[in-house]
């Protein structure tokens, strides 16, 4: 009886022994990367086990219905894609076990490349319209585009005033109704595009060249002074007390690129991000840090800046508005509600949006006090104090803007002196349908420039329509991004060089660390 019971015994530990070391999931792969709700993706690996039990996927935090589970084996998971935000990351959870993470977004972030199984070269039959205003949606129909953009894009006719003709990629869209196939792109005309050809860029290759003709501008832009700036920038983690299981993720913004900074490049990093030029940031993933460690991260892009010079016809300017709704909104920055009643006073009975735009402009520098220190007010803090530097005036400008039904943007970035010396800045632009995006800076309307600084020499008049190269941006509005973990601590930092939710999300066991965030440093500017 002994024998047998000592027998039971062993055959138990040895259950237990390897129950307790069964391997973790293992994702090899997904399938598609992009998709939206409802449909279905694949989730292919090891170790998912024959069925599922009590086994599940999250999809950005996300946990599917029990029916929308319609395959489960040991190397095979197919589910439809339950609602969850832009992008974020998908497990496999066996056992209390979770597997290694793969990115997924939607179709209209496309963080990271992805294969797909056929590709030809893109091919384009028609364009609807043929011609078209800045801004204005058309329509790309063909074939081989592929089923994102990946690394290539739709390219338009961009012309400055000290170089040849080129093409400019339609940048990220601020509308929101975008799209990707295979067979139909839809894009927006790109700020800065002007009559001329237009491809298709795909890694198969570029289609050939089809006339586009951008229509009904009220006015003109010219792109002048060029500056290659050589950028290089770093984030410096040391890690205090952490132990395995843990990820700490960290968002670095990328120079963002626009009409007035069109070629951004990548010259060095010392390590490659989970995703790129996702909301302008590379996501890096810092998986299970320990004590003691020391990890950097090094970027280094060159960044090609131009100055932007508008000249606006009053009496073409449109007060329609096909912008979306969403940039002329109330945000946590911008408390549009609160300004209405001052809005009225400022602007009266104009109707034409870049006059409205003038007045409020004026407004804030007769009537506000604006400093070199940093201040970091918020909008209300401002007009109660009257105070406000160059963070808290194009909170300002934007918030009275858009209470005004003018689309506008704050924009983050540096000033670059003529030693080669970076400050933080802030400065914005608005919306005027048919023409584009028109550039403000009011700190430097007011004269605030930093020391070494070039100034033209009418600056209130200048710097309402016009910018200099002088700068680098690093994001356009604020960058709203998606948490990788629902339960993850994230850190929000003071106003920066790019204006994001947060910086950094510490998931698991990492119990203290401390970030070191460099300056941007200018290695090298060469000058046109």
């Amino acid at each position: 009886m002994l024998k047998t019971f000592l027998a039971f015994s062993t055959l138990l530990f040895i259950f237990l022994l390897f129950t307790c070391k069964e391997n973790p999931p293992i994702i090899t792969d997904i399938d598609p990367k992009i998709g939206g709700v409802g449909e279905i993706v694949s989730i292919s690996g090891e170790n998912f086990g024959s069925e599922q039990g009590m086994s599940y996927i999250t999809i950005a935090g996300q946990e599917p219905t029990l029916s929308s589970y319609l395959q489960w084996s040991n190397t095979l998971i197919r589910v439809r894609i339950p609602e969850f935000g832009d992008a974020g990351l998908v497990y496999v959870y066996r056992n209390g076990r979770k597997s290694n993470p793969v990115l997924f977004s939607n179709r209209d972030n496309i963080p990271q490349s992805t294969q797909a199984t056929r590709r030809t070269g893109p091919v384009i039959d028609e364009i609807r319209p043929k011609s078209a205003p800045i801004g204005s949606l058309i329509s790309i129909r063909g074939s081989g585009f592929g089923t994102n953009a990946e690394n290539g894009g739709v390219f338009f006719t961009w012309s400055a005033e000290d170089s040849a003709q080129i093409t400019m990629k339609a940048m990220e869209s601020r509308f929101g109704d975008e799209k990707w196939a295979n067979e139909e792109i839809r894009v927006h005309v790109p700020d800065g595009a002007i009559s001329g050809n237009l491809e298709i860029h795909t890694p198969q290759g570029n289609s050939l060249p089809i006339y586009f003709s951008v229509t009904d501008k009220p006015g003109f832009k010219t792109f002048k002074d060029k500056r290659s700036y050589l950028v290089s920038y770093s984030v410096n983690i040391k890690v205090q007390d952490a132990f395995a299981p843990n990820t700490l993720y960290v968002w670095v913004p990328e120079p963002s690129r626009s009409a007035s900074q069109p070629n951004i490049q990548l010259l060095s990093r010392n390590s490659d991000p989970i995703a790129e030029n996702y909301r302008g940031t590379s996501l890096f993933q810092l998986k299970d840090v320990v004590s003691g460690a020391n990890i950097g991260i090094n970027l280094s892009y060159v960044v090609d800046v131009y100055s932007v010079e508008t000249n606006i016809r009053l009496r073409d300017v449109s007060q329609r508005n096909s912008m979306t709704d969403t940039l002329i909104q109330e945000t946590s920055l911008l408390p549009v509600d609160k300004v209405q009643r001052l809005v009225e006073t400022i602007v009266g009975r104009e109707r034409n949006p870049y006059l409205k735009a003038n007045k409020i402009y004026d407004w804030i520098l007769d009537t506000i006090a604006i400093q070199t220190e940093p201040l970091y007010n918020d909008v209300e803090n401002v007009l109660e104090q009257k105070k406000a530097d160059s963070y808290s005036a194009s909170l300002l400008f934007c918030t009275l803007l858009r209470g005004a039904g003018i689309p506008s943007l704050p924009i983050a970035g540096v000033l670059v002196d003529r030693f080669r010396e970076t400050i933080l800045h802030y400065w914005a632009e608005f919306w005027i349908e048919g023409f584009g995006w028109v550039p403000v800076d009011v700190s430097l309307g007011a004269g605030l420039a930093p020391e070494n600084f070039n100034l033209p020499q009418d600056v209130r008049a200048w710097y309402f329509g016009n910018i200099d190269s002088q700068r680098i941006a690093f994001s356009y509005g604020q960058n709203s991004l998606s948490p990788m973990d629902p339960y993850g601590r994230r850190v929000i930092r003071n106003p920066d060089y790019a204006l994001q939710d947060f910086w950094e999300e510490a998931v698991g066991a990492i119990q203290s660390y401390s970030s070191l965030w460099s300056d941007i440093a200018i290695t090298g500017v060469y000058a046109q």
